[in-house]
């Protein structure tokens, strides 16, 4: 296994969220210099301690504009890691309307796609992609319809870059499971995170072999590995990060 000799230069987008100020500060504390990439709402909440851009994923034009000038800072990075996402609502998916199912799998899974080609020519060679997908890609449960099919495709899709990809640049994926953030109570940058959590949060603990919710801490060790060359021989795959509550 290679070790690291040199820092890298990381893109997170969506650091400022829960698990993004907690993967920015791990990535930091070793040495690697990171941007964070976000919404500007987020970006005013949740300061950054390091550089940062504003960026929305649901428009093409933003994301291409950040992107441009995440090239004029840096000619390349040496990882990028995909933490945006989202979902407000639990309704069944013969009740969703096409407006919502477009907004989720339109900021999700589309998001998703325009930041991974926006990064992708600023990857130096032996670089690595991190996509944040979700349990609920695999293991369906009521009133997740749309944010289930986003999530599912960004494996898929994960699986694709991989795949036409290789052997230059790496692309996996994490699936958490449920990760106690704002992202239960609206959404960092969305709302202003003091929303009731829309999931029953007790019965959850109950049915997971661990006994509790994930903490940002827990996603960030299995990224952190994805990005390094301890994980050099892989490509195209899922890390399941649930407590046990999932086991595929």
């Amino acid at each position: 296994m290679a070790e690291r000799t040199t820092s890298r230069r990381i893109a997170v987008l969506g650091g400022a969220g829960g698990i993004g100020r907690a993967l920015v500060g791990h990535l930091v504390a070793k040495g690697d210099e990171v941007i964070v990439l976000d919404l500007a709402a987020s970006l005013e909440r949740h300061a950054p301690t390091v550089p940062s851009l504003a960026i929305d994923i649901t428009s093409e034009a933003s994301v291409t504009a950040t992107f441009y000038e995440l090239a004029k800072r840096w000619s390349a990075i040496d990882g990028f890691v995909n933490l945006a996402g989202y979902n407000t609502e639990l309704i069944p998916i013969g009740e969703t309307t096409s407006a919502y199912f477009d907004e989720i799998t339109g900021a999700n899974l589309r998001g998703a796609f325009l930041a991974a080609k926006a990064a992708l020519p600023l990857l130096a060679d032996g670089g690595a992609v991190v996509n944040i997908a979700s349990g609920l890609a695999a293991n369906i449960r009521p009133g997740y319809g749309a944010y289930s099919v986003s999530k599912a495709g960004i494996i898929a899709m994960t699986k694709t870059f991989a795949v036409e990809n290789a052997p230059r640049v790496r692309f996996n994926a994490v699936a958490p499971g449920l990760v106690d953030t704002a992202f239960l109570r609206g959404g960092t940058g969305r709302s202003a995170e003091d929303q009731d959590s829309i999931v029953p949060l007790d019965a959850y603990r109950a049915m997971t072999p661990m006994k509790r919710l994930a903490l940002p801490e827990d996603i960030v060790g299995p990224i952190d590995f994805l990005l390094s060359p301890a994980s050099g021989f892989m490509t195209g795959q899922v890390l399941w990060v649930n407590g046990g509550g999932y086991m595929p």
